[in-house]
This record gives structure tokens, C-alpha cells and sequence, in this order.
């Protein structure tokens, strides 16, 4: 569907938009280039490898079937499955606050944002690294719904053989819905899966990297297996408007990893 030529548009087109309120996503390619997606993997490795201390709060998880003792990886980064809390990061911070990303973010929930949620997600190869059919809005208190957009970049390519994201177009206008643990052997921590939900129209979302999914937080999506001897691997966060309100009246703006983004 319409797609963001990066650098050479600035801004979501009203298509574009378009595209997102009805489909629940929209996909901005080239939106980063080549030298700011390796500074943030050279970031990431330094992490991982043990070369720079972690700044406060960040966090890094195995993957569940390297801590099961299953799988031997090759490496450290081959145990990885995600670093997350970057937030005091000022290098992978970059993303979060990059020019380019918040003046179309801004165009999705308005203009006065939080930032919540900052991963950087590796798929080894030789694991089984898929992420179950789910939606993000379980994992947030703020709402409504519509005042919250995910962002995913590719930092190496993401091809259905090295398990690139899956949407389910239009699903963001059924609602929330119930939530379980998938029933497979392997399932690393806080991955659950969307119930009794129908797959078969599915779209396959292949990136190369820097190009850049924005997606609305009620999208169903997921990924598949690394069936590649690479990694895949890619960045991101949500933003949240500052308008946004808990259900249950207390305040969603106080945990460590919520910031307010720069105007």
C-alpha cells in the first residue's frame, strides 16, 4: 500500500494516514539511514558483548531456550532475544527522539508525547524465536487506544525466512481481546497469544533496515521462525499522548521507562 520515500518526504501523506486508520499500520521505508541504524546495533553489541556497562535500568533477556538449556549459542549475542529500558541510553535514545519518526508519530496521536516500552529485539538463528499473534494494548494502562502508536525498525533485513513481523490488517477495530499463553514447547517470557483468532489474512511485513512499521497498539501481530543462518534484528518503542488517561484513574506516567518526549 502507500509507502514513505524516507528523507524525501517529511511527513505521512493524507493516504498514508488513511492507510493507517483503516488497515492499522503503515510502513515508512528508508525513514533511517544506513549510518544511524549501525550506530544503534554497534550500541547493542557493545551491550550484549560485555565491551560498555549497562547505563541504569537496561535489560537484557536470553532467550527462553538458552536459559532451558536447549539450544548452546554460539555466542552472547546468539543468547540473546532482546535488550529493553534503554532509556538511558543516549545513543539508542536517538531512535526514540529522531526528527524524522516524531513528526509522523505526531501526525498518528498528536503532538504532546511519552515514550514507553524501547527494545531492541534479536532473532538469533537456531532458536525458535517466533512471537505469538498478540496485541500491545495489554501491556499498556494509558488510554485510549487511538492516543497509542508502536514503532518497529528493521535493523538487519526482515525477510519471512528470518522471521519478519506478521499484521493482520484491520484488526485494531475489533478491540481488545483475551489473551493466553500459546501452547508450544518454547515460549519466552511475556510473549502471549491472541485466542481463537483467525490467521489466514495475515500480511508478511519484509523491511530492510531502516525502513520503519508504525502500527496501532490493538493491530494483532507476530513473528515466525529464523529459518536463516543470519540475525534479525530491530528497534523500537511506543509513544503515548500525554492526554491519554489510566482507566482506573492513577497516574501511567510515572515508571522509570515512561519519558517525555522532547517538543
Amino acid at each position: 500500500m502507500s509507502l514513505t520515500e524516507g528523507a524525501l518526504t517529511t511527513t505521512l501523506t493524507g493516504e498514508e494516514i488513511a492507510h493507517y486508520r483503516r488497515e492499522g499500520y503503515v510502513i515508512c521505508h528508508t525513514l533511517f539511514t544506513a549510518d544511524e541504524v549501525k550506530a544503534w546495533d554497534e550500541r547493542f553489541l557493545e551491550y550484549v558483548e560485555d565491551r560498555l556497562a549497562r547505563c541504569e535500568g537496561l535489560q537484557i533477556m536470553r532467550d527462553v531456550m538458552v536459559v532451558k538449556g536447549a539450544v548452546d549459542p554460539r555466542s552472547a549475542v546468539h543468547a540473546v532475544n532482546k535488550l529493553f529500558c534503554f532509556e538511558e541510553d543516549p545513543v539508542l535514545m536517538s531512535y526514540v527522539n529522531h526528527p524524522a519518526m516524531l513528526r509522523r508519530v505526531r501526525q498518528l496521536v498528536g503532538p504532546r508525547l511519552h515514550s514507553v516500552s524501547t527494545n531492541v529485539f534479536n532473532k538469533p538463528p537456531e532458536v525458535d524465536g517466533r512471537h505469538p499473534m498478540h496485541q500491545d494494548l495489554r501491556y499498556f494502562r494509558a488510554r485510549p487506544a487511538d492516543m497509542i502508536v508502536g514503532t518497529w525498525t528493521a535493523v538487519y533485513p526482515a525477510m519471512r525466512e528470518t522471521g519478519c513481523l506478521s499484521v493482520l490488517p484491520r484488526s485494531h477495530l475489533r478491540g481488545s481481546l483475551e489473551h493466553a499463553l500459546p501452547d508450544w514447547e518454547y515460549v519466552n517470557h511475556g510473549f502471549y497469544a491472541v485466542k481463537d483468532v483467525d490467521y489466514s489474512e495475515r500480511v508478511h511485513v519484509e523491511l530492510a533496515p531502516g525502513d520503519t512499521l508504525l502500527f496501532h497498539p490493538l493491530l494483532i501481530h507476530g513473528s515466525g521462525h529464523n529459518k536463516s543462518s543470519s540475525f534479525r534484528r530491530a528497534i523500537s518503542t511506543h509513544y503515548i499522548n500525554d492526554e491519554a488517561r489510566a482507566p482506573d484513574g492513577k497516574e501511567w506516567r510515572g515508571k522509570p521507562t515512561v519519558r517525555r518526549v522532547p517538543d
